[in-house]
């Protein structure tokens, strides 16, 4: 059986809607007529009724606290436990209160109960965050074209993938951070060779090529200090000429524009796809790809 819950039962009336039915009711139109037109119930009409004399603020809601406290509420002694124990030690925790309370008052309420005392009493065992908050610094968006590119990799839902072989797919994606304009290319692994070759193709799709490309510091874009090796990426940035900036590590908000990008992808269209070969995704992840950079953006006005 369905079980009607607290918001369903009580609806409440706005005060133009009780005042119209109550002066209606009193000019003489029958209760049926009145329940009917303004979809009340016989009861409400009555109670409005009863309390009406004449003015709109007679007709308004009354505190729904009780007159008298619960017969099973935490008494005047209990309280005062509890403020004690809070007094001489303001970060005990909770579960620890209600040991020492059972172990030397004798409090015998269900730990429930006493949490929500303790908090109507605006005690809190969470200590405050020593943790600094990040504030957002001013990024330079470049205005020209060919300044900086962002690229990152997002991995391809697994299932959207309804081929019979199991494999895994990757997004590489690269964006312009004037124009937003993107170039997204799936690959069967994530490599070095993956990231060149996708970063000729990005060439070849913008028609030029950036003075900067910013990434992450995943092993597909460099290597740690400790391996004193050059990346293949970081060889093929300095042939064409490309100045190749990594983020710091663990932030990817510093690649904001790219991140945003994925998960915009998640939500527009993987979250819809479905795929049975690489093929398949190409084809696919190209006809998204020219939707949505004409999708219109309000940051470029």
């Amino acid at each position: 059986m369905n079980s009607i819950t607290h918001s369903q039962r009580y609806l409440p009336h706005t005060i133009d809607t009780r005042f119209h039915a109550v002066k209606l009711y009193r000019g003489g139109n029958s209760i049926q007529f009145v329940c009917r037109r303004y979809h009340i119930s016989k009861a409400s009409l009555m109670r409005w009724n009863k309390r009406f004399d004449g003015t709109r603020d007679s007709l308004r809601d009354k505190s729904h606290r009780p007159i008298t406290p619960h017969p099973n509420s935490h008494t005047e002694l209990e309280i005062k436990w509890i403020k004690d124990l809070h007094r001489r030690n303001p970060h005990i925790s909770l579960c620890e209160m209600c040991g020492k309370l059972r172990s030397q008052k004798g409090y015998s309420r269900h730990p429930g109960s006493l949490y929500r005392i303790y908090k109507s009493l605006g005690f809190s065992s969470k200590a405050v965050s020593t943790k600094k908050k990040r504030k957002p610094q001013k990024y330079h968006t470049p205005d020209s074209l060919g300044i900086k590119w962002q690229m990152d990799v997002k991995y391809v839902p697994r299932v959207c993938y309804v081929g019979e072989i199991p494999d895994k797919f990757y997004q590489y994606t690269m964006i312009d951070e004037a124009s937003r304009e993107r170039f997204i290319y799936p690959y069967r692994e994530q490599s070095a060779y993956c990231t060149i070759d996708f970063v000729k193709r990005a060439i070849a799709y913008f028609k030029y090529k950036p003075e900067t490309i910013q990434t992450d510091n995943g092993f597909e874009f460099t290597y740690p200090r400790e391996y004193h090796r050059i990346h293949p990426f970081d060889k093929f940035c300095k042939s064409y000429g490309i100045n190749h900036k990594l983020i710091r590590p663990r932030t990817p908000w510093h690649n904001g524009k790219v991140e945003r990008s994925h998960r915009n992808d998640q939500e527009r269209f993987y979250n819809f796809l479905s795929f049975y070969s690489y093929t398949d995704l190409k084809d696919q992840m190209y006809r998204y790809m020219c939707r949505s950079n004409k999708i219109p953006m309000s940051v470029l006005g």
